[in-house]
């Protein structure tokens, strides 16, 4: 698992290979992700806006940008927390994935709050160094 917390709140990431779903003989490679958002701090916030940077072995980049997570824009309260589970394919049997989520308080206030950088690594892959 891997973890950062940015302005209190706390991010946890669970990557795992998605073997049914991999065709390493058409270089598809799937990996599904679980995301854990955690609000440790004093003040209730929405997430807005997400940025996904996904790098393959090859430094192959693809950025993605898009509103909320899963077609949702949580609000957490003081304490309370949101997961969700989602994915993605590469050409290539490993890779890495970091972003940001942008958050507001309900008063406006805007946050940038720092998802980890998780390693994409399929099984019998020598782990990338990342």
């Amino acid at each position: 698992m891997y973890s950062a917390t940015t302005h209190s709140i706390v991010i946890t990431v669970e990557p795992y290979y998605l073997d049914e779903e991999s065709e390493p003989g058409d270089h598809r490679y799937v990996w599904a992700y679980k995301v854990k958002i955690e609000n440790h701090g004093d003040r209730t916030v929405q997430l807005k806006r997400r940025y996904w940077r996904i790098t393959d072995a090859a430094g192959r980049t693809q950025e993605v940008r898009g509103e909320g997570v899963v077609g949702e824009q949580p609000v957490l309260a003081p304490g309370e927390s949101f997961e969700y589970t989602s994915g993605t394919p590469l050409t290539t049997p490993s890779g890495i994935m970091a972003g940001r989520y942008y958050m507001e308080t309900v008063d406006g206030h805007g946050l940038e709050v720092d998802i980890p950088a998780f390693s994409l690594d399929s099984p019998g892959e020598r782990p990338m160094i990342h």
